[in-house]
């Protein structure tokens, strides 16, 4: 009896759990589905059933052949994220992973002093004016770079990081070191291939943080041939006009799409492609965090 009343309770644990892991879902794919809805929605269809559309009467791509048409500012734009991505998360996981490697030696001179020096920088910072006359002083407005060096070693994931290295054992590194080989050739031979886990982890914080960055490309960077395409699309949406695009985008076009139509197609096309991403590296999400934070 006992045994059957579980059974009873675990099912409807479990019944109560997929309803609720249902509506979670639906919570967060609803908004995206009206989005894109809105972006194949034809001006018509919008102005008859009004701004929330889930399902479309007809698919209207006028919004997409605008913004993916022959000499779009979005392919440019695009490049610059995509190098932004590329040569940042590379940079950041190189380095975050030299600090954390240090740190994580017990050994280390001032090894405490250095960890609680990284750990205030989590807690308090020089503010913007001082951090815009730093680049300008640097010579890093309006620069590429200006996207890229600020940020190349985050607190928190370089303290994941150390983590990690600090479960590894000591007797594969005692053992490498007897054997001749220097801290740069056991950190790139050996840790790095033990800890793949975290290196997917922490490349796909960094990765997903430099897609999404604007802010820093709207207060360092002036030049609009340097923006990257999230400060793009903000443009456009904070935009109710066309203004943000080249004016022959539209020229060979006899039906213009709206604002909205407009907007919903930059979201769209900026955001596909991570979420395109984030699967094949999720298997690691999970496993690589666990790993960093079972010991401080």
């Amino acid at each position: 009896m006992v045994r059957t009343n579980s059974k009873i309770g675990e099912t409807i644990f479990q019944i109560c759990n997929y309803v609720l892991l249902i509506l979670l879902a639906l919570l967060f794919i609803l908004p995206f589905l009206a989005v894109l809805s809105t972006s194949l929605v034809s001006e018509a269809e919008l102005i008859r059933r009004g701004s929330f559309i889930l399902v479309p009467e007809a698919i209207d791509f006028t919004a997409y052949r605008v913004l993916l048409s022959q000499g779009s500012t979005l392919y440019h734009a695009y490049g610059i994220t995509i190098a932004r991505v590329v040569v940042g998360t590379l940079l950041n996981l190189v380095f975050t992973a030299m600090l954390a490697y240090g740190l994580s030696r017990k050994n280390l001179p001032g090894r405490n002093a250095l960890i609680m020096f990284v750990f205030l920088t989590m807690l308090f910072s020089g503010g913007l004016i001082p951090n815009y006359l730093l680049m300008k002083y640097l010579h890093l407005t309006n620069t590429f770079w200006v996207m890229i060096l600020p940020g190349l070693i985050s607190a928190w994931n370089m303290l994941i990081m150390k983590s990690f290295f600090a479960q590894l054992p000591e007797n594969l590194e005692e053992s490498a070191t007897i054997d001749g080989a220097s801290p740069l050739r056991i950190l790139t031979k050996l840790v790095f291939p033990l800890s793949l886990p975290t290196f997917a982890t922490i490349g796909l914080f960094y990765a997903v943080a430099h897609w999404n960055a604007w802010f820093d490309a709207v207060i360092y960077i002036t030049d609009v041939n340097k923006f990257p395409v999230q400060v793009l699309m903000r443009n456009i949406v904070f935009s109710m006009t066309n203004q943000d695009l080249n004016a022959n985008m539209m020229a060979d076009l006899s039906v213009k799409p709206t604002a909205q139509s407009l907007k919903g197609a930059m979201i769209i096309v900026t955001t596909l492609p991570i979420i395109c991403v984030y699967p094949f590296l999720q298997k690691h999400f999970v496993k690589g965090v666990l790993t960093g934070s079972l010991k401080g």
